[in-house]
């Protein structure tokens, strides 16, 4: 079997708290799938939310409404046989269950990374403007988020590994779930 043809026409869903990694393991994943003949669609939630525009706002309904855009956009280009790689917080679990019943091939990463850590991280002084006040709508801060409750893969932080070593172990694990 060509594990190819079975990841083609699927979505893979990377999903956790802002600066869990999800970009980073997507970016590495992207690589891993194009050593094994697959061109992948890579979609970043940042630069989704710049082709969106600023219509979307950061409260808890603003970003069901944007999480259902993406889902939709997954569907109609998993469905033209792409192999979409979408990383994005969109912690929902109406989404999830969604997801899991109308995109083809749908496999869902959940990084999970401790609050600490994502302070520490902060790339982009996201957590520190929440602490003085000047954002709010801040995932795991002032809004709940609804980890994934059966993800195919969770990924628990842990400072000794490598994004490279993850992307191994998730590359390998999706082979074989497709298989």
């Amino acid at each position: 079997m060509n594990p190819t043809t079975e990841i083609n026409g699927s979505v893979i869903w990377v999903t956790g708290l802002s600066d869990s990694g999800k970009s980073t393991l997507a970016n590495f994943l992207t690589k891993k799938l194009k050593t094994n003949n697959t061109m992948p669609t890579l979609l970043d939630g940042d630069q989704l939310r710049e082709v969106f525009g600023p219509v979307y706002g950061y409260d808890h309904e603003s970003r069901l409404k944007l999480a259902y855009r993406y889902s939709a956009l997954c569907k109609m280009l998993a469905s033209q046989g792409h192999a979409v790689i979408i990383a994005t917080i969109a912690l929902f679990h109406e989404i999830h269950s969604w997801n899991r019943q109308h995109l083809p091939g749908y496999f869902e990463i959940f990084l999970n990374t401790p609050i600490e850590e994502l302070r520490r991280r902060d790339s982009k002084g996201l957590y520190k403007r929440y602490d003085t006040g000047e954002a709010s709508c801040v995932y795991g801060l002032d809004l709940k988020a609804e980890m994934p409750l059966n993800p195919d893969i969770k990924i628990d932080f842990d400072p000794s590994r490598s994004p490279e070593s993850i992307a191994g172990e998730v590359f390998n694990k999706l082979l074989l779930c497709k298989a």
